[in-house]
């Protein structure tokens, strides 16, 4: 079977290296352009491009796919039975679904028609999920709205971050494409069609989804600490300057203080919110390094202050 790849960070990697290690020919790989990244911005390339180059694969990175002469002549003259797609970035036009004979296949971190979108591994994590999968899909013209090969599910636990479960995702996904292809080739798999009345959401995250409103409860807040690594990042603010919460964890008590409070507590800090109180493991203030709660804690100078002000009140 001759394919093309197509995929942009981590989560595509195993996949791609399944596909290396398989019988597959693949014909070339197309990832998002390089950008800057970090407190340097220094120009990056994807993972998914680092290993393709790695093993000698052509790598292409086009700006845009619409109307693109060049990418559609590529896969015209491929001769391609289908492309696999994982954590691409953008859509695909309708002008190219139909040039691979079977298509373009697509690895979806969630159980569809649930989580449609970019972002399902970080809704499902924020909305308090403790099960999602995969799904392995044929890609149609919608958002994540075609026809489904295969699914398999985990499970998780409260302590699991976004950034645990889509990496267990990933290495999920990779296995279960290759069963899916193995099918394909014997013609024993036929895709079957989405409930599309069932369907929900998970567009992409924003930078001020981030923003802790101390009035939640304190799993929903928790939650959204676990569900927003490792970008944005849940975060406050403290003596005007944004504090990340990297990971927490949490305490249920009807406390009867103002929420929004951040207290010295044994050997680290805890945070009022509405019943009861999160409490940071690792923070990030602006412009500093990470550091644990107990390092965090030897920092202050008072036993309690205010969060979650964005400038100073004077």
């Amino acid at each position: 079977m001759r394919i093309a790849f197509m995929g942009t960070p981590d989560f595509a990697v195993p996949t791609l290296s399944a596909l290396i290690e398989s019988k597959y020919d693949i014909g070339f790989v197309i990832t998002q352009p390089d950008k800057p990244k970090g407190r340097g911005m220094h120009i990056q390339s994807p993972p998914v491009k680092e290993v393709a180059l790695n093993q000698g694969l052509q790598v292409y990175q086009p700006q845009t796919l619409r109307n693109n002469a060049e990418i559609r002549s590529l896969f015209s003259t491929a001769g391609l039975d289908a492309v696999i797609v994982v954590a691409y970035g953008k859509m695909i036009p309708p002008g190219l679904l139909s040039i691979p004979k079977m298509g373009f296949i697509n690895i979806h971190a969630s159980l569809l028609p649930d989580l449609r979108g970019a972002s399902p591994i970080n809704r499902a994590v924020m909305a308090g999920y403790t099960k999602t999968g995969i799904s392995i899909m044929q890609i149609d013209e919608g958002m994540d709205s075609g026809p489904i090969y295969l699914q398999s599910s985990i499970t998780f636990g409260e302590e699991e971050d976004a950034a645990i479960i889509s990496e267990r995702l990933s290495i999920l996904g990779a296995a279960k494409l290759l069963e899916v292809l193995a099918l394909i080739e014997k013609g024993k798999i036929r895709p079957v069609q989405q409930d599309n009345t069932r369907a929900t959401y998970a567009p992409m995250l924003t930078k001020d989804e981030g923003k802790i409103d101390w009035s939640k409860d304190p799993r929903a807040i928790y939650n959204m600490i676990r569900g927003l690594v490792p970008w944005p990042c849940a975060y406050t603010y403290f003596q005007g300057k944004m504090l990340k919460i990297m990971s927490a964890s949490y305490e249920i008590d009807n406390h009867g203080m103002k929420t929004g409070t951040l207290l010295k507590y044994k050997s680290g800090v805890r945070i009022t919110c509405n019943g009861g109180y999160i409490l940071p493991k690792t923070l990030q203030l602006e412009g500093k390094k990470m550091l644990d709660a107990r390092a965090f804690s030897c920092g202050l100078k008072t036993e309690q202050e205010p969060v979650g002000r964005e400038k100073e009140i004077l």
